[in-house]
Order: C-alpha cells, then sequence, then structure tokens
C-alpha cells in the first residue's frame, strides 16, 4: 500500500483541502496537511477557463510539475482524463506519475459507465501505483435519486480497479451509510457547508473528505468582502499573509524545483 493509499485507511478520515496554486498549496501545506489536491475549477477560473470542457489539460499538467516536487503527497483533479480514449488518459496519468503526483482524480460527467471503467482499468495498468479516485456524477450533475444506478455506477469502477470512490453532492447520513455498505474501497465525500461536519463523516465511516473548489471560492469571497470593507471605511476583516510571507512560499518553491533536480 503506498503512503496515499495508507491515509484512506487510518484512524481518521483523510480531510483533502484542495490548491488552485503554488501559493495555495504551500500555506496549506504549512498548515500540517500531509496530503493536498487540486481542484479544476480553480485551476480552469484562475486562467479565465470553463471548468469541465477539457480545456485545461495543459495547464492541470503544468501545475502538477509544480506541485510534484513538495513535501506533501499530491492528488490531480484530471476532470474525465481530457480524452474518451482511455489510452490518452493513460498517457496523462503517466505525466502526472512523472511529474510527482500520486492520485488522480477521474469523473464521469454522467456519461458512459463502461467508458469511465475502461478509463480506469486503463490508468491502473499503465500506473498500478496511482492511487484512481473513480468520481460519479449521479448527484452532482444528476438529482441523485436513483440510488441503484449510483451503486451500478460505483461498482464497475471498483472492478476497473479504482482505489477509491467519490461522489460529490452526496449529503444525507443515510444515504451515505446505505452507500457505504455496498463499497469495497473507501468512500470520498465533498464537505458541504450545509452537510454533516467532518466528525459526523468519519463517524459515518466516510474514509477521504475532500473540499473541490470551496477553498477557491471562499478565497474569491474573501477579496469581495475586503473591498466591501474598504469602500466603506472599515478596517478589513479577516486575516492575509504578509507580504514577506508570501515572498517565503516563492523561496518553497524554488527549493522544491532544486529538490527535484537532484533527485
Amino acid at each position: 500500500m503506498t503512503p496515499f493509499a495508507a491515509l484512506h485507511h487510518a484512524d481518521a478520515p483523510l480531510l483533502l483541502p484542495n490548491a488552485w496554486d503554488h501559493a495555495s498549496a504551500a500555506l496549506l501545506a504549512d498548515q500540517g496537511f500531509a496530503a493536498i489536491g487540486t481542484t479544476s475549477l480553480g485551476v480552469a477560473a484562475a486562467a479565465g477557463l470553463p471548468d469541465g470542457v477539457a480545456a485545461t489539460r495543459d495547464l492541470t499538467v503544468r501545475l502538477a510539475r509544480q506541485l510534484g516536487g513538495a513535501p506533501y503527497l499530491l492528488s490531480v483533479d484530471a476532470e474525465d482524463g481530457y480524452s474518451q480514449d482511455p489510452a490518452e488518459v493513460a498517457g496523462l496519468a503517466r505525466e502526472l506519475a512523472a511529474a510527482g503526483a500520486v492520485g488522480i482524480n477521474l469523473e464521469d460527467g454522467l456519461g458512459s459507465a463502461d467508458l469511465h471503467a475502461a478509463k480506469i482499468a486503463a490508468v491502473k495498468a499503465a500506473v498500478p501505483d496511482l492511487f484512481v479516485n473513480a468520481r460519479t456524477d449521479t448527484h452532482w450533475l444528476g438529482d441523485g435519486t436513483d440510488e441503484r444506478e449510483t451503486v451500478r455506477r460505483l461498482d464497475a469502477y471498483q472492478q476497473a480497479g479504482a482505489d477509491g470512490v467519490f461522489v460529490p453532492g452526496l449529503t444525507d447520513p443515510a444515504r451515505v451509510t446505505a452507500l457505504l455498505k455496498t463499497l469495497d474501497v473507501p468512500l470520498n465525500i465533498l464537505y458541504s457547508p450545509a452537510g454533516p461536519p467532518v466528525s459526523h463523516l468519519a463517524d459515518l465511516g466516510v474514509r477521504r473528505i475532500s473540499l473541490g473548489s470551496y477553498l477557491y471560492r471562499r478565497a474569491l469571497g474573501a477579496a469581495l468582502d475586503a473591498m466591501a470593507d474598504i469602500r466603506s471605511g472599515r478596517p478589513p476583516r479577516g486575516t492575509a499573509p504578509t507580504y514577506d510571507e508570501v515572498q517565503a512560499l516563492s523561496a518553497q518553491g524554488s527549493t522544491g524545483k532544486d529538490r527535484r533536480g537532484t533527485s
């Protein structure tokens, strides 16, 4: 079992924050998070591109290369693999693993479950140690009412070799508990401020809790809140790293690049 896989089987579930650039990842690592994911929405929006339409393949690989040498475990959100060809998705997985990623998140977008299973199988054949988190969008893009469809898709992804499964949009504790009884691999739930807290999800048996784009959207909201305070003559609320602290993050990035070059 790889160190990243082991985090899904520890006493406490893996709380996985999602970064969108070097600075956000470095700040989260400084808070003690052993593993960090990326957010496809954050990567896309920061570049002025739409999410979920295979527009950010090169940006995602570039970010993985920037983050892959850092002292934390990196999982990459790769949308649907940016291709409908399993061989091309496997090629992407090789690039991400070579960059230092230890996990990949692949979403089905409510497309063909058979095709998504083929992508998973191709990735596991190409990079057996890469942790594949297989996401189904039955709750995210669908209405989530057909529980049998969720189970059917996740079972296909497990059979194809997925190391974990992900059902964003699922928040009802009773339905989480029922789904867990059908699984042989760790379940990932997307944190929602309106859903159960981390401690409750842990008690249910959820093994991975990710934040998706939430931190990125909160960062945008904090910028808007600060400007509203400043415009109104109030001192801005919240916290902000100092100039020197942000500069220090860039120094960490240089150290990471040097470390990759000498490894």
